[in-house]
């Protein structure tokens, strides 16, 4: 008797001490709140920034400067080997020059339903997770099926954009608060003139944007542009 409880006692030590030595249970992970979820930083509302563009292997660098309280953008177009730079002058009231400021001189107007994008015009985007885009961590949002944009986890800089045509713009300079010249914001005086130089069109569907041959430099970008634009209107 004595015995049996001996090893009754030896027992419950032996179960005691093994029960001290095993591991907690993990904690169970709390499902992801919405509060949790990244959210595209709002673009500066100035900044300027050199994009480099591929569509298919057709290459084009754009020099971006962006001026919300001014209520302009600006898209300065250059195709590899190409022509004259395209200047595409976007105003806050819709009105849109594209041009050129070398021969072959060539103008175009247009009016658009919408302005410039607002810095908040990611606001809503569905958040896709991260990735590691041209060397940098970002998270990844994509809006109205549209544009897929990606953000540096570390310094919130834009790294990359990519429309649903699967033309991409990399990012490559990024300066927060640089400011154009206002003088540079004006369109050349023959984009006033009633002649060959200039036309003027009125855009109520940017599918039918069109240009003369003339001043075809990178239309498909401005399309682009125009259907973004009007695809995040609200």
């Amino acid at each position: 008797m004595a015995l049996s409880l001996l090893h009754l006692h030896l027992l419950i030590i032996t179960t005691t001490f093994f029960f001290l030595l095993s591991p907690a249970p993990a904690a169970a992970r709390s499902p992801q709140t919405q509060s949790d979820t990244p959210t595209p930083a709002p673009w500066p509302e100035q900044f300027h920034a050199l994009l480099f563009m591929n569509y298919s292997n057709s290459l084009s660098m754009v020099d971006l400067w962006y001026d919300w309280p001014g209520g302009r953008n600006f898209n300065i177009i250059q195709d590899q080997l190409g022509g004259p730079p395209l200047f595409d002058l976007e105003w806050n009231n819709g009105t849109s020059f594209f041009y050129t400021l070398r021969e072959p001189l060539r103008c175009r107007s247009a009016q658009l339903e919408v302005g410039v994008l607002r810095p908040n015009w990611l606001d809503g985007a569905t958040y896709l997770g991260r990735a590691h885009v041209n060397g940098f961590l970002c998270d990844a949002w994509t809006k109205a099926d549209f544009i897929w944009y990606y953000q540096d986890v570390e310094s919130s800089r834009p790294v990359k954009w990519v429309f649903y045509t699967g033309r991409t713009a990399h990012v490559m300079t990024f300066e927060v608060g640089a400011v154009l010249d206002d003088a540079a914001w004006q369109a050349p005086d023959y984009c006033f003139q009633k002649n060959d130089t200039t036309k003027e069109q009125q855009l109520e569907s940017p599918e039918i944007f069109s240009f003369d041959n003339a001043l075809s430099i990178n239309h498909n970008l401005i399309q682009q542009n125009t259907m973004l634009r009007s695809s995040l209107r609200s």
